[in-house]
């Protein structure tokens, strides 16, 4: 085979594996674990899974001040009615004065087995009111600063356990950390996103893998590219494409031995038949398959709701009901592993306090989201400090108020739960004082 034809399959085969184009963008040093990681056998640990909501989920109608009045007077047609007994669709109360949209009833149980922490007005310092800058900063980890070229998670990746010279980003093609300080071998598999690319989150010199599913890649590594590259592999060749082709087949080897398509959800778990539903699904097998996996990505949009965002039935609902119920079975299925597992969401900021003459809300500032595990102190309260809405207690006039920074939230769970310490390194530029962390694990 001629090198034309050559590098014209082993770019075939990458694209038809699903596989994100960060694959081929491996030090030298990454590519020699990466080719030692299917001699580790089973591994487990702790891992996070960060699922983020695109499009400015409405924090109001999700986690609901029903005890708040001017909720009720800001929203007169979308707000969710209080939790009087009896009441049908009404806010599933959490401690007398939040409560979930009834959309979560899934995530009560959550609640009640003290694993569901709500974090309320929390979100990014940033002003910006578009979704794209909003979702970079929050992705980077560096509201206001376009110029930060990874993502949060990756730093992460590319400084834990790593010599000093890699935590303060000089991680070069070639340099390898410190015997003593580097985590050894690790599998292909430690940091994986269900999307079709590299999401903006995890980009960054440390290995990823992003495919649109499990079951598109086990299928076609049993077809002919998969034999295709594997002959390429063997060949010898120091060809960058084809180092990039030994890779991918190392993590095809690595997936078979899971062994994907014969799956079967434990504990009842019944997953949405949704994207976002199998999604979930595929993150449990690999965390059941003791591949190594650490840090796990999944996306869902359809929150942006300008229009007919509805109350307790509607737009938003038929968006939570999905959410709760894909969330619910994935902590179903994993049962007891959920002692090592932490679930957290996240979305770009929030929506405005007042509902629009649409039957909508529009782009707003602060936000909630949800830290999940066996970790995590749930149960008890909702996190935050709450600001209030009346007209003097918004922001600008209109939104939720801002009183915890999405980076103080991010911190304490990667330190916590996965013992991060370079958080200077994870957060640049943000005074990581653990006094504003929340307490939630």
């Amino acid at each position: 085979m001629n090198r034309r034809v050559f590098m014209k399959s082993g770019a075939l085969a990458m694209v038809t594996m699903g596989l994100s184009p960060s694959f081929l963008r491996r030090s030298v040093y990454g590519m020699e674990l990466l080719r030692g990681a299917s001699t580790h056998g089973n591994r487990r640990g702790k891992v996070l899974i960060c699922l983020f909501q695109r499009g400015a989920a409405d924090a109001l109608n999700v986690v609901v001040p029903h005890g708040e009045a001017a909720y009720y007077r800001m929203r007169p047609s979308i707000a969710i009615p209080r939790p009087v007994s009896g009441a049908a669709q009404a806010a599933v109360d959490l401690d007398g004065f939040f409560g979930l949209h009834p959309s979560l009833q899934p995530m009560k149980e959550l609640w009640d087995r003290g694993i569901l922490a709500p974090v309320h007005a929390v979100g990014s310092p940033s002003n910006t009111r578009s979704h794209f800058d909003a979702q970079d900063y929050m992705e980077s980890g560096t509201p206001d600063n376009k110029g930060t070229p990874d993502g949060w998670l990756n730093r992460y990746l590319a400084t834990r356990g790593t010599c000093e010279e890699c935590a303060t980003g000089a991680r070069q093609a070639g340099h390898q950390p410190s015997p003593n300080g580097a985590k050894p071998q690790p599998s292909p598999f430690e940091a994986v996103a269900m999307t079709p690319q590299t999401p903006r989150i995890l980009e960054g010199p440390a290995p990823v893998i992003a495919m649109n599913g499990l079951d598109e890649f086990s299928i076609r590594t049993n077809g002919s590219e998969a034999q295709r590259i594997e002959a390429l592999y063997r060949t010898g060749s120091a060809d960058v494409v084809h180092a990039a082709g030994g890779e991918m087949f190392e993590a095809m080897k690595i997936l078979r031995s899971a062994n994907p398509q014969q799956y079967v959800p434990e504990h009842s778990a019944e997953y949405p038949r949704s994207p976002f539903g199998q999604h979930l699904r595929q993150i449990a097998q690999l965390i059941k398959a003791d591949i190594g996996l650490e840090v796990a990505f999944a996306d869902v949009g359809g929150w942006d709701t300008h229009v007919n965002q509805g109350g307790a039935t509607g737009q938003l609902a038929a968006r939570l009901d999905d959410f709760s119920k894909s969330i619910h079975a994935l902590v179903t299925d994993l049962g007891d592993r959920m002692a090592d597992v932490v679930i957290m969401t996240m979305s770009e900021f929030g929506r405005t306090a007042r509902q629009n003459g649409n039957g909508g809300t529009d782009h707003g500032h602060a936000t909630a989201l949800f830290v999940i595990g066996g970790d995590v102190h749930g149960g008890k309260k909702v996190f935050g400090r709450w600001p209030g809405l009346e007209p003097e207690q918004l922001n600008e006039g209109r939104d939720l108020a801002l009183t915890t920074d999405f980076r103080a939230v991010f911190s304490e769970v990667i330190s916590k739960h996965l013992g991060a310490q370079k958080l200077d390194a994870v957060f640049p530029g943000f005074e990581n004082d653990k006094a504003r962390w929340l307490g939630l694990i």
